[in-house]
């Protein structure tokens, strides 16, 4: 995240802007409770140690609905914080060697913070003491490149670590996390060791390095750790921004898509280590931050109508960084280049607070949406001791009650800094505080007003235990790519040369399609079990049985007992419907459902709470309904779209 200090110290030259249009959801997070009273302290967590937390859960981490669940299908909470430094520390100018041309004047080597100043084994400890059961560890791609062992000095405290480049280090932070029972998500926060943000050369994935060279460091990376079932999640993409003269976009699948970049790494990431959590933040910032034109941070609000369908679907997690001098249109820049008159989430009162992380955020906890998913705050924080900023401590007060009332996932940002030779810590961000002898300061120690919140927060009571499975429903968009998102197509050859296809993960059927747009809708409601056997293409009407039931119309439907899984389209007609075999008897019985002159879909289940396929009519079979076929005609200027479905019961 970006200091105040360093977005006003960085300048660069405005260009044309390319305006994105995101619709935003109308749904906002749930109000938050009555805050004890002012004069009321909050105990500090009771501290587990490594035995205990390791004891405490099993991975690796998958997510039911909004929950997040370790191996044993238990509720597991990201309670975390972020152990910044080898993502980069340099401030952009001046010598790399002066301390003070670094973010607080820390300079980092390309390694966790502290490794100088305190054991490992102590930092670990500090950790527990604080209530965390998981840390976020920003990385840089640099960093995997950088084959210059680390200087003594900067593992003075760590001399096991003397000699070793900047990943071996990150390896052995890794393996002390997880043997202590802590998981791990790595996240590449930047593309050099450079400290985000702004317009610093890190805005996108494939700024100073190609897409291919990001997923292919990705692999890597997951390579490396995937035998560690403590090394939960791939954060893929820390901040994505403008840069100084385009925008990032949401499904144009160009250059700058950061919704196809997240799905190909993704899905590249998930079949080389299946147990990953797939960690996807929003937009952070499009537009010209200047009066008068459009800008913004739009977050998660595009995953309402366009929302990601992996091969894994039990593996995808949404990510969101909320801090209170930053606004939905406000850069934090308090004058200068990037300065606006739009207001802060410092700004807002408590139930406009709680209104907005809704609707840039937490609405995609909504159970039964095809974007549903657990969504983990990734970065939040404040200033802590020694800070008088009444508006900032107002607004952590507030986002804490969010949080809580929310019972949602969380990494504070940053968890280590250091301290002066006088005590006194130079990232008062930070929860621990480390001086160059060793000493510690911390938040529980007394004289930092943000101790409340944070015991609060992780003590606060939540769901716990067995998280039961629950249907999903998934979007398919054909609008311009294929979308093959089933592991056991992959494996095959192409099934519809020439055309676009989109298949549903293994374990889900089709269960609706868009009529002109392309966009489709699986799901497993009902939990159909494929059989054995040839999964079949149809490209005609030889499997039509049982009568016409859309007569005058062109049909493709599935032979007898099997249901649809996929679809192909040329242009956006229809081109095939792919069928699996089930391992039963299905019911040949069956309605015909138009969506020729206007939306049919279910009145309740079924992701009828969210628009999957916006501006276009929409056909949905019920959730304990099977697609069986699809009718479409080139007459009266129809286009060959899909006009209807043919719907038939489970059992």
């Amino acid at each position: 995240m970006l200091p105040r200090t360093l977005f006003q110290r960085t300048t660069a030259a405005l260009a044309t802007l390319s305006a994105l249009l995101l619709g935003a959801p109308s749904a906002a997070a749930t109000a938050p409770p009555l805050r004890p009273a002012a004069t009321e302290a909050v105990a500090p967590p009771t501290p587990l140690t490594g035995a205990q937390l390791s004891a405490s859960w099993t991975g690796p981490l998958s997510t039911r609905g909004r929950w997040i669940v370790d191996a044993d299908g238990n509720r597991f909470k990201l309670t975390s914080g972020n152990w910044e430094g080898a993502q980069g520390t340099w401030t952009g100018s001046g010598d790399l060697n002066d301390p003070a041309n670094h973010a607080r004047a820390e300079p980092g080597y390309s390694m966790p913070l502290g490794l100088d100043r305190a054991p490992i084994s102590t930092i670990l400890a500090d950790f527990h003491s604080l209530g965390l059961n998981s840390v976020r560890l920003p990385y840089s791609n640099a960093l995997i490149h950088d084959t210059a062992p680390v200087p003594d000095a900067a593992v003075k405290a760590n001399p096991q670590l003397r000699g070793k480049t900047p990943l071996q280090v990150l390896d052995a932070v890794v393996a002390a996390l997880t043997a202590d029972g802590f998981a791990v998500i790595l996240n590449n926060h930047t593309t050099t060791a450079r400290f985000c943000c702004g317009l610093d050369g890190n805005e996108r994935w494939n700024s100073g390095q190609t897409t291919r060279q990001w997923v292919d460091d990705w692999l890597l990376m997951v390579n490396r750790y995937k035998t560690n079932k403590r090394v939960v999640g791939a954060d893929l993409r820390n901040e994505v921004r403008r840069d100084t003269w385009d925008d990032p976009n949401w499904g144009w699948y160009d250059e700058h898509d950061l919704y196809a970049a997240y799905e190909e790494a993704g899905n590249r990431i998930l079949e080389a280590a299946p147990d990953m959590l797939i960690i996807m933040e929003g937009i952070n910032w499009y537009g010209i931050p200047l009066d008068g034109l459009p800008h913004g941070r739009p977050g998660l609000k595009p995953v309402a109508t366009l929302s990601h369908t992996l091969i894994r679907s039990d593996k995808l997690v949404y990510a969101a960084h909320f801090y209170g001098y930053t606004g939905p249109a406000n850069t934090g820049a308090s004058s200068g280049p990037g300065a606006t008159g739009d207001p802060r989430y410092e700004d807002f009162t408590a139930e406009q607070l709680a209104q907005v992380v809704g609707s840039e955020a937490l609405f995609v906890t909504r159970d039964g949406q095809h974007f549903t998913a657990p969504v983990w705050i990734s970065e939040f924080g404040a200033a802590g001791r020694g800070s008088t900023d009444a508006k900032e401590q107002t607004w952590l007060h507030r986002f804490t009650d969010i949080l809580v009332a929310n019972d949602t996932d969380f990494a504070i940002w940053p968890l280590v800094g250091w301290l002066d030779s006088d005590g006194n810590q130079m990232d008062n961000w930070a929860l621990l505080g480390y001086g160059a002898s060793g000493v510690r300061r911390g938040i529980q120690d007394g004289g930092d007003w943000r101790a409340d919140d944070w015991n609060r927060l992780v003590t606060a009571p939540g769901r716990t235990g067995p998280v039961a499975r629950t249907p999903r429903w998934n979007m398919l968009d054909l609008d311009h790519a294929d979308y093959n998102v089933s592991a056991t197509m992959l494996a095959k050859p192409d099934w519809s040369p020439g055309n676009r296809k989109g298949n549903c993960p293994d374990g889900q059927r089709l269960a609706g399609l868009g009529r002109g747009d392309s966009r489709g809708l699986c799901t497993d409601a009902g939990r159909p079990t494929k059989g054995h056997g040839t999964w079949t293409v149809v490209t005609d009407e030889r499997y039509v049985t049982r009568g016409d039931w859309a007569s005058g119309y062109t049909k493709l439907q599935c032979p007898d007992d099997t249901f649809a899984v996929g679809y192909s389209v040329h242009s956006d007609a229809m081109a095939a419907l792919l069928c699996a075999p089930a391992a039963g008897s299905l019911p040949a019985t069956g309605r015909t459902v138009w969506f020729d002159r206007g939306d049919n879909r279910p009145a309740t289940g079924g992701s009828t709470g969210s628009d999957w396929a916006p501006r276009h009519y929409k056909g949905q079979c019920a959730d304990d309904e099977y697609l069986a076929g699809v009718a479409y005609t080139w007459k009266w200027n129809h286009g060959g779209v899909p006009d209807a479905l043919l719907c038939r019961p489970l059992g």
